[in-house]
């Protein structure tokens, strides 16, 4: 491209993730021209914001990208943090797409013809078709009464933390029980660290149950086909974190309560404020871990019902017994008293738009869709949860939203003419 010149392509993907890739795997199928932008190196959330034991939480056999599935002969253990990388880094070698990394995409807009503006730091295009595989993980999300924190103890976002040699001497509070929450939580337990964790409204999940992954009796019953539209609850669904539970050593449940009795870890509420040392948190505590429970219980009614209805031999599981419950709710405490030193946000993320500037977001700066379809001619978003099913935003479903988009786009741009992949 020429330094200052406008070029042309039929479709541009911003985002060289997995879900980005997909949809690119699609398009070369068709010999549809396009580039991909991503702003680091390809996979880089995968690379650089996981923890060193990180792991994945679902099965490998659910690992299923377009043309590549998984193929190592563990299919129902749960790959490592390198291990990912390398199924991924196989997956774009396999096809080889028109990938350019460390490219920041700085500006979209629509243009008055038709089609699309793309501002880069490699120069400009237009386009007649913009896919957004930029995911929701952008900005971490830390509280504003974080900046009452005393100095003294150290604070860092669940993407910062690699191992526990990072933490300094002393107890550590994590805030926030979603998947990283616990998985990190756990971490520190094993490295001997004393730990004490702030319970949000996480549900959590049985890992086995009656002789199999619970994941494997959900995907058998149809769980995770359900479409939003189908969904009984769809905002809900939407706004509810994920389950947590862990796939390290060969997969298993966390259960908090077990890990107080065992552990001896602290729980509280949720955190509500801070001043300097002192922190406040909400008398929520007992209703969190119930929630949890009633999660869990329900997911393991409806694999019970499934079993008995098809009438499948199946192990059957000791009655569910709290192991702990608070005897207080405890809503203060002095980190100095504590030993205190550290804290890790795990609380998540939020994405970043604000370079979009196109009619596709609500009154809330969320993007409004149809599978990923958007109200704008020849634009898209995809790899967010739930985009169609609960596998939209997972390595399960991934190959079928992008196989969908490539098909509208190949729709789109059946009257223009098209050019050969670069």
């Amino acid at each position: 491209m020429t330094e200052g010149k406008t070029s042309y392509v039929p479709v541009i993907i911003v985002g060289g993730g997995q879900a980005g890739l997909s949809v690119s795997w699609h398009l070369t199928q068709k010999n549809i021209a396009h580039k991909v932008f991503e702003r680091h190196e390809k996979f880089h959330s995968w690379r650089k914001n996981r923890w060193d034991s990180f792991c994945l939480v679902t099965p490998n056999w659910q690992c299923r990208l377009p043309g590549y599935p998984y193929q190592g002969d563990d299919p129902n253990g749960f790959m490592l943090k390198t291990q990912i990388t390398d199924y991924l880094d196989g997956f774009a070698e396999s096809f080889d797409p028109p990938l350019h990394e460390n490219v920041d995409v700085s500006r979209i807009a629509a243009l008055e013809a038709g089609g699309y503006l793309v501002e880069t730091s490699i120069g400009s295009w237009t386009c007649d078709e913009v896919v957004i595989a930029t995911g929701g993980y952008d900005e971490p999300i830390v509280p504003t009464y974080a900046d009452k924190l005393d100095p003294s103890i150290i604070q860092m976002h669940s993407r910062d933390y690699r191992r526990p040699a990072q933490i300094p001497e002393g107890a550590t509070l994590v805030v926030g029980t979603g998947q990283s929450g616990v998985q990190i939580m756990e971490d520190l337990v094993r490295d001997g660290r004393k730990v004490h964790l702030a319970v949000g409204p996480a549900p959590r999940s049985p890992r086995k149950y009656r002789g199999r992954d619970a994941t494997d009796w959900l995907y058998d019953m149809g769980h995770y086909a359900i479409t939003i539209q189908q969904h009984p609850d769809p905002g809900k669904a939407l706004a509810q974190t994920n389950h947590y539970m862990s796939g390290r050593d060969g997969g298993k449940e966390i259960d908090l309560r077990r890990f107080v009795v065992e552990n001896n870890i602290s729980l509280y509420g949720s955190l509500s404020d801070i001043d300097g040392s002192q922190f406040a948190f909400l008398p929520d505590l007992e209703k969190n871990l119930d929630d949890a429970d009633k999660s869990y219980l329900s997911i393991c009614q409806t694999i019970d019902r499934f079993i008995e209805c098809e009438g499948i031999q199946a192990p059957t599981e000791a009655p569910f017994e709290k192991l702990w419950h608070p005897e207080t709710e405890i809503t203060e405490i002095d980190a100095r008293e504590l030993n205190l030193t550290s804290i890790i946000w795990s609380i998540g993320f939020r994405p970043n738009y604000q370079w979009i500037e196109v009619d596709v977001f609500d009154d809330h700066g969320r993007p409004v869709y149809d599978r990923g379809v958007c109200k704008a001619p020849g634009f898209y978003f995809i790899g967010l949860g739930w985009l169609n099913t609960w596998g939209s935003g997972r390595f399960l479903g991934i190959d079928e939203d992008s196989k969908y988009l490539a098909e509208k786009i190949e729709t789109r741009l059946q009257d223009k003419p098209i050019m050969a992949a670069e």
